[in-house]
């Protein structure tokens, strides 16, 4: 019966970990923004964002949505294997787990050396589990070899999805999500049940208000304003005025983005993210922004809908 058991396990671990397109540089070339600028993708004359690849130029410059320097040419959208290993094997509730994360350059198959750093890192990783009531974004290091490190305390049994985001010099950047399974109790794998909550929230030294469209659809661009009060105190987190990790209810869809916008008004600072919900339903979405030295951290549910259907 163990057997059985530990058979199962794994072939539910191997089902969840399989690797997914990475869903912000598909949607950003599914849907180009209003700040991208039209160029022939034929030639290598353009310059596109590697962060945000819908953000093209016909010359040099930066990207007006986070900053970095825009290159030349069209984006390869090659996706690096990643290998996530962790220690102990049976990791257990509450004790420390390490993650290594081994990456590897799909077109030499060595392990890869170097990385941009994105955002003041060289690598972030977003941990959430099952029922999304657990949130972390953490930042893995080196640690005298190729790999990145990243110690954490699974709170609870259950199933986490580990979000892995990493730019490889001469690559494009990756967005990977990887399982993590902690074994205990009488764990039932099941989808979050999410209701809408679009309600003011209180943060940890700060309140945040949203603003959504009246109806968000599926596939469609949507535009979400958060309102930062007070505005007194607020600091660039990470290189930007905030940080959004988007995850649909069954973790199947998560995007990492940043502010398009931050604009000072009268109450606060509003911050500007532009979404495209790949499929309907209730979507969780996490905004980090920094005042007074403090991380704030503060969550919302947002419901999409599916749309108009063809006859």
């Amino acid at each position: 019966m163990t057997r059985i058991t530990v058979i199962v396990v794994a072939a539910v671990f191997s089902l969840l970990a399989a690797r997914t397109p990475d869903p912000r540089v598909r949607a950003a070339l599914d849907a180009l923004s209003p700040h991208t600028h039209d160029i022939d993708d034929s030639t290598e004359s353009g310059f596109y964002c590697p962060m945000d690849p819908d953000v093209r130029s016909p010359k040099a410059g930066h990207c007006v949505r986070c900053g970095m320097a825009l290159v030349r040419g069209a984006p390869d959208l090659v996706e690096y294997p990643l290998d996530l290993h962790i220690e102990p094997v049976v990791p257990r509730p509450a004790d420390l787990t390490r993650l290594t994360f081994a990456l590897t350059d799909p077109r030499t198959q060595q392990s890869v050396h170097r990385f941009e750093v994105v955002h003041e890192k060289l690598y972030h990783a977003f941990v959430v589990s099952e029922d999304l009531s657990f949130f972390l974004h953490a930042h893995p290091e080196r640690s005298g070899d190729d790999d990145f490190h990243l110690d954490v305390r699974f709170p609870k049994p259950g199933m986490y999805r580990v979000l892995s985001d990493f730019y490889p010099a001469g690559g494009t950047p990756q967005l990977i999500a990887n399982t993590v399974i902690i074994p205990g109790g009488a764990w039932d794998p099941k989808t979050a049940n999410l209701q809408a909550d679009l309600s003011p929230k209180r943060t940890e030294n700060a309140s945040v208000e949203l603003k959504v469209q009246s109806l968000n659809v599926a596939g469609a661009r949507t535009s979400l304003r958060f309102l930062l009060m007070p505005a007194d105190g607020l600091e660039p987190y990470l290189g930007t005025w905030g940080h959004l990790l988007t995850a649909s209810a069954d973790l199947i869809d998560m995007v990492h983005g940043h502010p398009l916008s931050a604009t000072d008004m009268r109450a606060g600072k509003e911050l500007e993210f532009n979404m495209a919900f790949p499929r309907p339903g209730v979507y969780r979405v996490w905004l980090q922004f920094q005042r007074l030295g403090v991380v704030n951290t503060v969550a919302f549910n947002i419901p999409v809908d599916q749309g108009p259907t063809a006859k």
